[in-house]
């Protein structure tokens, strides 16, 4: 893992380098590096072995976040990662914080995000000796970072960095696992700075366009996914003219439907837990799929059964700014080497040769999702209605709200209900880790304040990272968190009652009352039981100016929105009698 040796080649380099530059400490160089790349704000929680990084972004004009534990602070960064398509950056100590911290890490591999983790480790000459909290970060991470490497020269610092810069952004972005050791970080080099990072776009060749446009003239059920990182809000409105003039129906992958409007005539819909059965069965029907920019992993292709491994049913069109996923899984009709922003150029202004034929369909698939995404009829046990919850956000809410959520039942609510209208409106982890949503609304408030944060939260979710939000105080970030609490990790217990009828084991909880932990952390908290309760209690949050906590109270039996736990444990009652 160690690029740099100490022998006298890097010496000379140093002498040669003294003449034209001033020598900087490893630490100097480091964050010199960072002001240079255009990082505005990082994240970290402090920690011994990079002292010498702390005192020099004392005089930089990097924001600086303190966190209270590594799994948050990367979640943060990650989250700045996916809003932005810029690295997001973290800094966490050796050892236990390394590890905290590979959550974040494993979201940024899954989500495609790029990100930049920098990591205190022991002093060179402890190395190997299984010293004070040493990790070899190479192994730790090698299965879910893009490029894991330890910077054993600070000569090297501008190279190795610039490098990490680019492999984070490149193809599929992802993240990139920075070793430090401590005592590289006090020793001094002169060497020059390296040149501002820049991202290189892949194009789609006109052969391909031409292609794509005579498979569309000759389909009569095609369908668009869109998914994946890589995209800009032109993009995004770029590919809407695209799907408009070819009236295609599009779906939004799993956890990125803020790909495009709800509002589009075009929208049909989202690949998540618990889709919509008909939107999977036109899916299965199309003759045509275009995806652009994601996978088709394991949840947007409903367990690797929406398309065939490795030859689909329907003729495959994949875009993605990776080659190396083109025919990973699925052997495409057509692959296309391209990244959505481009190809989204490319395609913006392209129109069919006559009306297409299957309109009707697209405006039965839209009817179809907006029947399946109303909040109004849904009914579950207890006082507190969620869809009458939802339907009340989407009336007082700004259209480009920032959602985040972690992973868990709770999340339907979301994902089924709110109208994602904006581009990078929506932050939630394709990998379903739990604790995501709250560091993720901080790192959105963090990035920007004029914009609306709401986190949608369990109780089970919320208290994986629920020191964050004292974060969220300490900074004066007014996000609004609608913690939803039925005593249980709903989810587990939701499969539990499938595969296992009443016998309940390991997914009960007994929480705290969570309006205190907001009053206590000095942020607005409010207790709600009932439907009636919730506007205003909302209401008084917005206005409260603080970090604010709704705590809701759900009936354990609401489960979902179309189901309850007893008429899941009947099914699988009946289903083994």
């Amino acid at each position: 893992m160690s690029l740099s040796p100490r022998g006298g080649r890097s010496k000379t380099l140093h002498w040669r380098n003294h003449l034209n530059h001033p020598s900087r400490t490893g630490g100097q160089l480091l964050v010199d590096q960072l002001v240079l790349h255009g990082v505005e704000q990082l994240f970290c929680v402090p920690g011994e072995s990079f002292l010498a990084v702390l005192d020099a972004l004392h005089d930089a004009s990097i924001a600086v976040t303190v966190c209270r534990q590594e799994g948050g602070a990367t979640m943060m960064a990650e989250a700045q990662g996916k809003l932005t398509g810029r690295p997001g950056v973290c800094f966490v100590t050796r050892g236990p914080g390394a590890t905290n911290a590979s959550a974040g890490v494993h979201i940024a591999h899954q989500d495609s995000t790029p990100l930049l983790l920098f990591v205190g480790q022991v002093a060179r000459e402890a190395l190997g000796r299984e010293a004070f909290q040493e990790l070899d970060y190479g192994a730790v991470f090698g299965t879910m970072a893009k490029w894991v490497v330890q910077i054993d020269d600070p000569a090297r610092v501008p190279e190795l960095v610039s490098r990490a810069f680019h492999v984070a952004t490149s193809g599929r972005p992802g993240p990139v696992v920075i070793a430090l050791p401590e005592d590289m970080l006090t020793e001094a080099a002169a060497v020059a700075d390296a040149l501002p990072y820049a991202v290189t776009e892949t194009h789609p060749g006109a052969a391909q366009i031409a292609e794509l446009q005579q498979r569309l003239a000759q389909a009569e059920r095609p369908v668009v996914v869109l998914g994946g990182s890589r995209w800009s809000a032109e993009a995004a409105q770029q590919f809407a003219q695209f799907a408009e003039a070819h009236a295609l129906p599009v779906y939004c992958s799993f956890r990125r439907q803020m790909l495009l409007s709800a509002e589009h005539p075009c929208y049909a819909g989202d690949l998540g837990l618990g889709a919509n059965p008909r939107m999977l069965q036109r899916i299965r029907e199309a003759d045509l799929v275009l995806l652009v920019g994601g996978r088709l992993s394991e949840v947007p292709s409903q367990g690797y059964e929406l398309l065939a491994i490795p030859q689909p049913a329907q003729a495959l069109v994949h875009v993605h700014a990776d080659a190396d996923e083109l025919g990973k899984l699925y052997r495409p009709a057509l692959g296309i080497h391209a990244t959505p922003r481009a190809f989204a150029e490319a395609v913006a202004g392209l129109k069919p040769a006559q009306a297409p034929a299957w309109k009707s369909r697209t405006a039965e698939a839209r009817e179809e999702f907006l029947r399946w995404s109303d909040p109004a009829p849904i009914r579950v046990p207890g006082p507190l209605q969620m869809g009458e919850v939802m339907q009340h956000l989407r009336e007082v809410l700004p259209h480009d709200t920032i959602f985040c959520n972690g992973a868990g039942n709770f999340a339907t609510w979301v994902h089924r209900f709110w109208p994602f209208r904006a581009f990078a409106s929506q932050l939630a982890p394709t990998s379903g880790s739990m604790g995501y949503g709250l560091p993720a609304g901080v790192g959105a408030k963090r990035l920007w304040p004029q914009r609306e944060v709401v986190v949608f939260a369990g109780d089970g979710d919320f208290l994986m990272h629920g020191q964050e939000f004292a974060t969220a105080v300490q900074y004066g970030l007014p996000i609004l968190v609608v913690l939803l609490d039925n005593a249980m990790y709903g989810t587990i217990r939701m499969h539990q009652e499938r595969h296992y009828p009443g016998r309940i084991s390991a997914t009960q909880l007994k929480n705290p009352d969570f309006r205190g932990y907001a009053e206590v952390f000095g942020g607005h908290g409010e207790r709600v039981t009932s439907t009636a309760e919730f506007g205003p209690a909302l209401a008084r949050a917005r206005a409260s100016g603080k970090p604010a906590i709704l705590h809701c109270v759900l009936d354990p039996e609401a489960i979902t929105p179309s189901t309850t736990l007893q008429a899941i444990r009947d099914t699988a009652l009946a289903k083994n009698a």
